[in-house]
């Protein structure tokens, strides 16, 4: 413990003349890695109506593109922390598998998006900046044969409260953050909850709403008081209205809907997309 908190004090004495400066994020993933070991990280700060804001990312140059273009054009809206974020005001750190829905791995957000990832376990911090603005700190294991342990995820919880004062420093510093209350998820997450309103049914959204976000036909049953043998009549009847024919069809559909937007204003985004 001595030299965890040796190795934080010396860092933390580097980071704080860098307030305000491009160099912050690099230096705040470095101090978290030499405290608990990780392969990689990603900073998102989420801003009102605007796509995340890539801060720092550290992902190998062969797989960034692909991953990066894929989360920022939609994808991030079915995020796990991202969704904690907005729809629960979910605040510190987490552990994606405590947040993430029963079933992840069987979503197709995790097959066309996170599986490529390749990470095994992932912890992100959560900072809300203020009432529209959020900095996710993403930080996953690939390669480590096991995943992160209650002491290290014990350490990463006992300096949040540093981890959030530096953040609101930097982006203070960098934004000034005066913006009107209560924005975000903004333009693309209105997408998502309108999205197939023009074509379905009430109930069909609901449907197809709960799949897009990863819950199972069990699930929305449960959630929804309908039997589940209902929820696959309505994701038959709601995938024959918007000529698709798998998950993996309609997560597409959704991702290229909020591709093709240009100029937002409400409502159903397929409608000028079909």
């Amino acid at each position: 413990m001595t030299s965890h908190l040796r190795e934080f004090s010396n860092h933390l004495a580097t980071i704080m003349p860098q307030i305000g400066s491009r160099r912050l994020p690099s230096l705040l993933v470095r101090m978290l890695k030499s405290l608990v070991p990780f392969d990689n990280a990603v900073m998102l700060h989420y801003r009102h109506d605007e796509q995340p804001l890539i801060l720092y990312n550290d992902i190998p140059p062969p797989e960034l593109k692909k991953q990066i273009d894929t989360f920022v054009n939609g994808a991030f809206l079915l995020d796990p922390f991202y969704r904690a974020a907005v729809d629960d005001q979910a605040s510190g750190l987490y552990r994606l598998s405590d947040l993430a829905p029963c079933g992840f791995e069987k979503t197709e957000y995790y097959r066309s998006y996170f599986r490529y990832t390749e990470i095994k376990d992932e912890l992100g911090f959560i900072i809300h900046l203020s009432a529209d603005q959020f900095i996710n700190i993403s930080m996953g294991r690939l390669t480590f044969p096991q995943p992160f342990s209650a002491t290290q995820i014990s350490l990463l919880e006992d300096i949040t409260k540093v981890i959030e004062t530096v953040c609101m420093l930097q982006w203070d510093a960098e934004t000034g953050l005066q913006q009107a209350p209560n924005k975000l998820p903004g333009q693309l997450d209105r997408a998502l909850k309108h999205f197939g309103t023009a074509y379905l049914t009430g109930r069909e959204t609901q449907v197809v709403q709960l799949f897009l976000h990863g819950h199972s036909t069990k699930s929305i049953a449960e959630r929804l008081g309908i039997s589940p043998e209902t929820v696959k009549l309505h994701r038959k009847n709601s995938y024959a209205k918007l000529d698709v024919s798998s998950q993996a069809e309609l997560f597409h559909l959704f991702i290229d809907s909020l591709a093709s937007l240009s100029d937002y204003s409400g409502g159903d985004p397929l409608i000028g997309y079909l």
